[in-house]
């Protein structure tokens, strides 16, 4: 089956009580991808046919967005069998023409991934709205295309595929009608949840600590923000190297000689996985050393030490600019600034400081990158000074100033 297109398979079947396509039906003729849905009525006296109901999907137009609940399907009027006239293999054909342009038109809008963001929301919904709108920042950060966001209210996160299943079905054919290509869930996600979501709607699956490592990767420049990302990176793939699927190393096991007598494949993917993250443990600490000793310079020489903190995209960067007359790389985008900067500013009393530009943080931002970044936080610690600059005109900007303060403790 090539992308976009159906299966070229029909299901038609019968219906003794003459009720309409059911929610299974049309539910089917999605996740299936079928040609058509058909229903025939058949007559209890004499057996012979009646009315048949006839469904097929519906396509959105290039460009249209709306919410989950848009009409999905197109149904043909009803019509005994010997009365049919319809060129089946002609609406087929249009069909799948029209999927075609709807995806064609999304590509060269840039060529990027396509995603629908996912919330489910156990408290405040107007939190849940509050964390998706900044999920929306982080995708459109990361170069995805956001097509469409998604919330559902639960009394509690389903523990294999954390919205209810009628959801993710609806989810699918939503997918498959925007031409999508991944989910973006705003929460963390556990190995099997991953598996489980991947399975039922074959689509990519990405969780809010996986978006922000990928902005991470994209960003990083220096050496030692490279070894940084990489070391987070490594430790989120650890615990997800499962069996049963490819894993992101097996490029590295070249077969007969390419790994030790009695090990499995996964084995030795997670072997690898271990001694990278060795590997670059021990690269972040002699980093750290080397910082040490620059920071004894400093001191030495009586150079005080200012830190400018805040949540991401709050204008560390353009302040830092503004201060040192610098053209330091600002933008009004998440995480622009990942390997942190410092300038030399001196103030009017003849005394002369360093301003550190550090990276932004984040609310909930995941353990492990918190701990792989911490060689380079050392630059607060030490600082005589910190700045917390706010956005006063974002709507969250106290929820911020409360997710810095709980980072900074």
């Amino acid at each position: 089956m090539a992308e976009g297109r159906f299966r070229g398979l029909r299901c038609v079947h019968t219906h003794l009580r003459g009720e309409q396509l059911t929610q299974d039906d049309l539910t089917d003729l999605a996740l299936l991808r079928l040609d058509l849905m058909a229903a025939i009525d058949v007559n209890e006296d004499d057996g012979l046919p009646g009315l048949v109901r006839v469904a097929h999907l519906l396509p959105l137009q290039a460009g249209e967005t709306g919410d989950i609940r848009t009409p999905s399907y197109a149904f043909l009027e009803p019509r005994v069998a010997s009365q049919l006239d319809q060129d089946f293999l002609s609406l087929i054909n249009s069909l799948e023409d029209e999927m075609a342009r709807n995806r064609r038109s999304g590509r060269r809008a840039g060529a990027r991934d396509r995603t629908i963001l996912v919330g489910v929301a156990t408290g405040s919904i107007a939190d849940a709205e509050e964390s998706m709108a900044e999920l929306n920042e982080l995708a459109t950060s990361a170069g995805v295309v956001v097509q469409d966001r998604v919330i559902q209210r639960r009394p509690a996160i389903d523990p294999r595929t954390v919205l209810g299943r009628g959801k993710l079905d609806e989810l699918f054919i939503r997918a498959l009608q925007l031409g999508a290509d991944m989910l973006v869930f705003d929460r963390d996600l556990t190995p099997a949840q991953v598996r489980s979501l991947s399975e039922a709607t074959d689509l990519k699956i990405i969780d809010r600590s996986q978006l922000i490592l990928d902005i991470f990767a994209q960003r990083a420049q220096s050496r030692e923000g490279k070894i940084q990302v990489e070391l987070a990176q490594l430790k989120y793939l650890l615990p997800r190297l499962i069996a049963g699927q490819d894993s992101a190393f097996s490029r590295l096991a070249g077969g007969i000689g390419g790994r030790g007598p009695g090990e499995t494949k996964l084995e030795t993917d997670r072997r690898r996985v271990r001694d990278r993250i060795h590997r670059l443990e021990k690269e972040i600490e002699m980093q750290r050393q080397r910082r040490q000793e620059r920071r004894k310079g400093r001191s030495r020489r009586g150079l005080s030490v200012v830190s400018i903190v805040g949540y991401t995209n709050a204008g560390k960067s353009t302040l830092l600019n503004s201060l040192t007359n610098s053209e330091i790389l600002a933008e009004q985008r998440m995480f622009a600034t990942l390997d942190p900067t410092s300038r030399r500013l001196r103030l009017p009393r003849e005394q002369e400081v360093v301003i550190n530009d550090t990276v932004g943080f984040i609310r909930d931002l995941p353990a492990d990158l918190l701990s792989a970044f911490r060689a380079t936080l050392e630059e607060i610690s030490d600082s005589s000074l910190l700045i917390h600059l706010v956005d006063a005109a974002n709507p969250r900007c106290m929820q911020q100033i409360e997710s810095v303060e709980r980072i900074l403790a």
